[in-house]
């Protein structure tokens, strides 16, 4: 398989095989492609540990570094997953949230490596990118939520 020209790469402190692991579990179009393991000691590991996985998120490809503990996971980088509706939205905030991970607002959560989500239903993008008074009531309406409730966002879009 061809190298991507371009792919995202996720520094772990040692959980980038089961994190890689779980993303593929939870999203459609993901998968754990390669794992490879360190030739010789590393600052932050031994020869023959996982030093990086080779992954797709949601048809990105990803690589996850286990690079150690130099590195914290902060809200500069997220990924972003667009939900068809609230069953799809409650998904995959539900997966993962109840997977070790932590809510925030406006419907992003990080899950327990760190990593942080935005898991936003459409509806709200069409809102925002309507522009005007709909997407002052919209994003009005979602700054008061943690995950966001697509039902709320279709009455504030109506006015």
């Amino acid at each position: 398989m061809k190298t991507p020209k371009n792919t995202i790469c996720i520094w772990y402190d040692g959980d980038a095989e089961a994190a890689a692991r779980f993303y593929a579990q939870t999203f459609p179009d993901s998968s754990v492609r390669a794992v490879h393991r360190a030739p010789a000691d590393y600052p932050s590991g031994k020869a023959g540990d996982v030093l990086v996985v080779d992954f797709t998120v949601a048809g990105i490809p990803c690589i996850g570094l286990n690079g150690g503990a130099a590195f914290k996971q902060t809200e500069a980088f997220s990924f972003q997953i667009a939900t068809d509706d609230q069953a799809e939205t409650d998904r995959y905030w539900n997966a993962i949230v109840g997977n070790g991970g932590q809510e925030s607002a406006c419907g992003w959560c990080k899950d327990k490596w760190g990593v942080s989500w935005q898991i936003t239903p459409r509806v709200l993008t069409e809102a925002m990118a309507a522009g005007g008074d709909e997407a002052k009531r919209a994003f009005e309406a979602m700054m008061a939520m943690k995950k966001i409730d697509v039902a709320a966002i279709e009455k504030a879009r109506r006015g």
